[in-house]
């Protein structure tokens, strides 16, 4: 599948967040969570913590787009020059594309992008079992770290409740 990434300009950004919103939304209710639905009971990506990420030092942000021009999902990456270990920060696929390749592709092209990286870093919630599926079975990542209520981590803002539990994975490069 042809993916290629481009930079997302000012005037994308709030259908951007919309679709990964929407993508998230999806992918929650997806999951078996207590029969809770994210939609009447919280944002899944609270607009503080997308533009924390889109203003964030490093950050880059980018549409993924097909060989016809259209937008597929994106992708928001933090790139540290000095260090070469970057974040995968969020990564999605728009509603209705899912389970096509296409996040197998953006991670590809987000991999040719940046081929100076050593490490990439990234987090999913432990109960996004197509989340944990794709990062270390198609990407190849592995689990590093298991955060909850008892361990919680120290990076994620205050706000954020990690009772459920987060895997933080890694991709070594070189």
């Amino acid at each position: 599948m042809y993916i290629r990434l481009q930079r997302l300009t000012d005037d994308q950004i709030i259908d951007f967040k919309e679709e990964m919103q929407e993508a998230f939304l999806k992918g929650f209710n997806s999951c078996k969570h207590d029969g809770e639905d994210a939609a009447n009971t919280w944002q899944i990506l609270p607009d503080k913590d997308f533009y924390e990420a889109m203003n964030a030092e490093g950050a880059e942000a980018y549409e993924a787009i097909d060989e016809f021009g259209h937008r597929l999902g994106g992708t928001v990456l933090k790139v540290d020059n000095q260090t070469h270990h970057n974040e995968l920060t969020f990564l999605y696929v728009k509603v209705g594309v899912q389970s096509k390749g296409v996040g197998y592709a953006i991670w590809n092209a987000i991999e040719q992008l940046h081929p100076e990286t050593e490490v990439w870093s990234t987090s999913t919630p432990y109960f996004d079992v197509r989340n944990v599926h794709f990062y270390i079975n198609r990407c190849g990542f592995h689990v590093v770290e298991f955060f909850n209520a008892h361990h919680p981590d120290p990076n994620l803002p205050g706000h954020l409740d990690q009772a459920d539990g987060l895997f933080e994975f890694q991709k070594v490069m070189k």
